[in-house]
């Protein structure tokens, strides 16, 4: 399917939704480019370079106030800030006049996601139980990488019915928002509650003005960064702030022209799919193999990843899929089968840029082997999920 020439025949809602699957088809190859990059050159000799680069110590002095970071730091906790904002954006929309504004069109995907998450993290707590360290990975396996997912569901073409991208689009934002759920509860630091009260006071603001249908982008710019660093310091994750803001940006009801929340997702999505995740997966996918035995690669932690995102994904979602409409809890997306839906949950577990993202999170000690380990269980995993999931839509079409 030509997917430039069908936009065009098209209403604008479908319109919209064939532009990102176009824009995160192309977003998804790039990414998986720059993940075997980052693997070649951190097991090359240039490998020493390659972590002292993103590890470099970046120093700022405002008047008394003294803060040093590294460059790695600014990419997993800023950039990616502004990649959940789009995210929130896009979740937003979906829920105002997209797929998601109707009980009957969430269900199944809802439901889908629910066991795509609980599977995987059960059979990496069960290869993990008796490692307390290792238990704080539980939630790797449990994303699922929206760009990876739909670039591998738009090159199968006319293979692929346009109701299973869009089951497969709902299903990842369900994904998106339980991993942003997870991570604001699993993954926080210490709390300061007096840094967390001022970041809620921002988010109210925010609100506020969407209520007095301030429709500048600019207060909302100042408001947000306010909240992002009232958050850093507050021990939640500031790249909360991002999802939180998000869903402050008013809609509109003057056109697409004239909405902010249209014109910063169009404006934003280009350099998050084509800059911001391609920098995040290669500053965060290289693992170096030198001097690790064989046997640890395949040890606890990166089988727990693997077989979380391979096995643990596709029967998660198959299953639940199954059991919902066989209870008739939803209907099943016009247009596909059982065969085109279990493509679907096998594609369902390439998680890449969420996964790594997480496992940052999860392991934040990098003398340690655990963030070399998820790394590759991320990458061995998404992987075959997905080569399997390709080869099986695409043969399995010609079978039926």
């Amino acid at each position: 399917m030509d997917l430039s020439k069908t936009s065009k025949q098209l209403p604008r809602p479908i319109k919209a939704i064939v532009e990102f699957m176009r824009l995160e088809s192309s977003s998804g190859i790039m990414l998986f480019v720059m993940a075997v990059l980052a693997l070649v050159v951190a097991n090359s000799p240039w490998h020493d370079g390659y972590h002292e680069i993103f590890h470099y110590p970046i120093a700022f002095q405002i008047g008394q106030w003294h803060a040093s970071t590294t460059l790695i730091f600014w990419i997993n906790d800023l950039l990616m800030a502004i990649f959940f904002f789009l995210v929130g954006l896009e979740i937003k929309r979906e829920i105002l006049q997209g797929e998601l504004n109707s009980i009957a069109r969430v269900s199944l995907p809802a439901i889908a996601a629910l066991g795509g998450i609980v599977m995987p993290a059960i059979i990496y707590v069960a290869l993990n139980w008796h490692d307390g360290v290792a238990m704080r990975g539980w939630a790797i396996p449990t994303a699922t990488d929206i760009a990876f997912a739909l670039g591998i569901m738009v090159l199968l073409g006319d293979r692929v019915p346009i109701t299973a991208k869009l089951f497969l689009m709902a299903l990842a934002i369900f994904d998106d928002i339980a991993a942003i759920v997870i991570i604001a509860l699993f993954y926080t630091a210490d709390l300061s509650w007096l840094a967390m009260s001022g970041a809620f006071i921002a988010l109210l603001v925010a609100f506020a003005m969407n209520r007095w249908q301030v429709t500048r982008l600019f207060p909302y710019i100042v408001v947000g960064m306010a909240m992002w660093g009232l958050l850093l310091v507050s021990g939640i994750h500031p790249t909360i702030g991002g999802v939180l803001l998000a869903l402050a940006i008013p809609l509109g009801n003057q056109g697409p022209e004239r909405s902010p929340l249209l014109y910063l997702e169009k404006t934003l999505h280009p350099w998050v799919a084509y800059a911001i995740l391609p920098v995040f997966c290669f500053a965060n996918a290289g693992v170096s193999f030198a001097g690790m035995p064989l046997d640890e690669l395949f040890s606890h932690v990166p089988l727990g990843i693997i077989l979380g995102l391979f096995v643990g994904k596709q029967l998660g979602i198959f299953s639940a899929t199954w059991l919902a409409v066989k209870l008739g809890w939803a209907p099943m997306p016009k247009g596909t089968n059982w065969m085109v839906l279990y493509g679907v949950a096998l594609v369902c577990g390439v998680g890449f840029t969420m996964s790594l993202f997480i496992g940052n999170l999860a392991f934040t000690d990098p003398t340690s082997d655990y963030p070399a380990l998820v790394r590759f269980g991320v990458f061995l995993g998404s992987s075959i999920s997905g080569v399997v999931g390709y080869l099986f839509i695409r043969f399995g079409h010609r079978s039926r």
